[in-house]
């Protein structure tokens, strides 16, 4: 075990690592301040740069952009109290009041070291953790994996937040989008249409960045302004650093609070920082400065939000249980390099496993590090209107997306898939269960025709799948006794997720869920047994909770959306509309022009930008994507008018 640990190690001595490391750490870094996009987005911006990567260079960069993401999104929480992801809600109880006191450099310099070590806490325990847990899952057969692949997708829809049916459909979508295509027991194409791109299912890379990336920028385009206004930060670099010191304890607790929240599936980086804060109150004697501008409230979360997603990987790669939406996107990752995580990958990739463990160790001391040195500069980030940062992450996105099968149905399938994660969000749908549903849609199909070829119905019966199942069950009975007593996790979404559009228009989403559900049942007729058994499983449960959620839905009291939602909305819709005119533009025009033509109107007409600095925007923006297409080989769309010019 210890040779694959030195050989990942020395993997290290390369540049290429080394480079890779680097720049995931700086997009984390950026991508972290920028408030309503977070770990899932980043991770989902750099998936379709890993395509021309080996595996453990891929692995490289998306550990070391997710490692800094919970230490960068830090900074707007301690400067204008507003949260760069869900986990640092809890940040700003008393770092923001830090802040206003002139004390912003001590908060940050206590928060940046608490989440290094944090994370470096993480990484110890995901180490550890092998030799316990590698016999373990070699006892694991296809039942048993089937059974924790369920046991993944009912933490991730069930037990996260207060919306748990909405949960679990949601959970139950992404298992039935995920069965688009060729099944993998049956000669036969499901839900194609006829069409040749969905032969192969839809890229995990459009699903991630249309759910999560497009949704998020929309939805911060049609609040419009500024993200903050200037803030300083102060002095107290130094008594930032004492204060950890001071408060080690607290540190130690928090990382350990922040690991089990990440090994137990479901349950993520917010409720995690909750939990450590909610510990230090309770622990602590004098509680009078909490909320006020308490230290001890900015380190104990803080060394709990990293140290979660060290956790969070433990059941990802030794159980194939993604813990939250980024690990669900890391999962993806790994399928599409062909390794399966578990036994297998236990077995046969341990030298991947330690490449993961060494790249979250270097990349939380790199990005702590960058963080303390580049703060005042990211701050800044936060000053600029976000319509003037929009132009350069929709065309990354797009171009991003575009790699996976590079197809214009790419592009088609990002749009619309944004379109449906912005409704889930507006209509207090939770987007990371379809996120994980998704991703274990394909797993789940495999070890269940396995379980049933192999075992029939006898695999119901093995001790390993009766114990999992009993799991499965107190886990639910203990939500629903939480939920009883009045008492809920925190939500892995933004604090804004249910923006109240009204009774009627819930209502249809949900009858639209059912509608889709019947049509999949009943189009799955014409399956063979091995190909209809998977979205029957999925499908049928998905009715049943749908039709539940109508019923609930019609009995609550009506709900009306107030003029400044409206207004939103027709502003949301006009900003998808300007990305279906991109979309249209990257198609006649190609990827080049399109993008340079959107980018100088949207920044001209829309951000308020004068023209020559719009241009000049342009023109760099432009720059950096031929150079970041030539340095990692990216196919550029090249439009149909100018396929027909170079035919003739």
């Amino acid at each position: 075990m210890w040779d694959a640990a030195l050989v990942a190690l020395e993997r290290f001595a390369s540049l290429s690592h080394l480079g890779m490391l680097l720049a995931g750490v700086l997009a984390g870094t950026v991508i972290g301040i920028l408030p309503g996009l977070g770990g899932i987005a980043c991770v989902a911006i750099l998936l379709p740069f890993i395509y021309t990567l080996d595996v453990h260079t891929a692995m490289v960069l998306l550990i070391g952009s997710l490692a800094v993401v919970h230490t960068s999104d830090t900074i707007t929480s301690v400067l204008i109290g507003t949260p760069g992801s869900a986990a640092a809600a809890a940040t700003i109880l008393d770092g923001h009041p830090l802040a206003k006191q002139g004390q912003a450099a001590r908060a940050l310099s206590a928060a940046f070291l608490s989440s290094m070590i944090g994370g470096l806490i993480g990484t110890l325990f995901l180490t550890l953790s092998l030799p316990i847990a590698r016999p373990l899952v070699l006892l694991f057969g296809s039942p048993e994996l089937l059974m924790l692949c369920v046991l993944g997708l009912s933490f991730a829809g069930f037990l996260t937040g207060g919306a748990p049916l909405k949960g679990g459909l949601a959970a139950c979508l992404g298992l039935l989008l995920g069965s688009v295509g060729a099944a993998p027991a049956e000669a036969v194409y499901r839900y194609t249409f006829d069409q040749l791109y969905l032969a192969d299912g839809i890229p995990l890379v459009g699903v991630a960045l249309g759910i999560f990336g497009i949704t998020e920028i929309v939805d911060l385009l049609a609040k419009g302004g500024r993200i903050a206004e200037r803030v300083d930060l102060g002095e107290g670099w130094l008594q930032g650093v004492r204060d950890v010191v001071q408060h080690w304890g607290i540190v130690v607790r928090g990382s350990l609070i922040g690991v089990w929240a990440g090994i137990l599936p479901g349950i993520g980086a917010t409720a995690g920082s909750w939990m450590a804060y909610g510990h230090v109150v309770a622990m602590s004697r004098d509680k009078e400065q909490f909320g006020k501008g308490d230290i001890r409230g900015v380190i104990a979360p803080e060394s709990a939000n990293n140290s979660v997603e060290a956790g969070d990987l433990i059941p990802t790669l030794l159980f194939s249980v993604p813990g939250g939406a980024p690990a669900a996107i890391l999962l993806g990752a790994l399928y599409f390099y062909g390794i399966q995580p578990g036994p297998r990958m236990v077995q046969e990739n341990l030298d991947l496993i330690f490449t993961i463990i060494w790249s979250f160790a270097f990349a939380n001391a790199i990005g702590a590090g960058i963080c303390l040195f580049l703060s005042p500069a990211l701050a800044r980030l936060t000053w600029v209107p976000f319509g003037r940062l929009a132009p350069a992450i929709v065309v990354t996105i797009f171009l991003g997306a575009f790699q996976s099968s590079q197809d214009f149905g790419d592009l088609f399938a990002l749009l619309a898939l944004g379109l449906l994660g912005w409704l889930m969000k507006q209509l207090g749908w939770p987007r990371a269960p379809f996120l994980v549903g998704f991703v274990l849609a394909k797993p789940t199909e495999q070890y269940l025709w396995l379980s049933i070829s192999l075992y029939d119905l006898e695999w119901l019966l093995r001790p390993g799948v009766i114990a999992l199942g009993l799991l499965l069950l107190a886990s639910i009975f203990w939500m629903m006794f939480e939920k009883r007593r009045g008492k809920q996790r925190p939500v892995e979404e933004s604090s804004d997720e249910a923006v109240l559009l009204g009774k009627a228009p819930s209502v249809l989403f949900t009858l639209c869920v059912a509608v889709v559900s019947g049509a999949a049942l009943y189009e799955a007729r014409s399956f063979p047994y091995l190909g209809a058994i998977f979205p029957v499983a999925a499908a049928v449960p998905t009715i049943f909770m749908a039709v539940a959620q109508l019923f609930f839905e019609l009995r609550a009291p009506g709900m009306t959306s107030g003029f400044e939602t409206q207004a939103k909305i027709r502003k949301a819709l006009g900003y998808f509309s300007s990305l279906l005119l991109l979309f249209l533009m990257i198609w006649l025009l190609g990827f080049g022009i399109a993008t340079a033509l959107f980018t100088f109107f949207f920044l001209y007409a829309s951000a308020g930008m004068r023209w020559f600095p719009a241009l000049i925007y342009t023109g760099a923006m432009v720059g950096v994507a031929l150079f970041m297409g030539w340095l990692l080989g990216l196919y550029w769309p090249q439009g149909l008018l100018l396929g027909l010019y170079r035919a003739s």
